[in-house]
């Protein structure tokens, strides 16, 4: 076998594999009485690479499959990312209890609606 080829195609399959784009991650929107539920596919992704913002009605999503080192590279068919979705949101939504988990490659976010203020009676004091 030709070691000079051999080397070649190691290095071009190492190239391959450090090739990195930015994906718009699948997501599912859900809404009930008390949030707005956001579903995002982030296979491979673990909790520290993924950044979420809340800045003036949008909310950004980040994040990035990271290469995890295990040796030289002999072939390479897992992609490595960079993701980003933005999504604007509703102004019915409690920006500080805005909450996210991630788990089995899932990542949920959850936004939970201000609850609608009740009518209240006001008692009145004599002075």
């Amino acid at each position: 076998m030709n070691t000079e080829t051999n080397t070649t195609k190691r290095e071009s399959i190492a190239q391959n594999a450090d090739a990195r784009r930015t994906i718009a991650p699948a997501v599912d929107v859900y809404e009930n009485k008390e949030e707005v539920l956001l579903v995002a596919d982030v296979p491979g992704v673990r909790p520290d690479d993924i950044d979420i913002r809340f800045e003036r009605g949008e909310l950004t999503l980040t994040g990035r499959r990271a290469k995890t080192p295990e040796g030289s590279v002999l072939a390479a068919e897992q992609r490595f990312f960079d993701f980003q979705r933005t999504f604007t949101v509703p102004q019915s939504i409690q920006a500080d209890a805005i909450n996210a988990e991630v788990a089995h490659g899932v990542l949920k976010i959850h936004l939970p609606k201000v609850s609608a203020q009740k009518p209240r009676q006001i008692a009145v004091k004599a002075s």
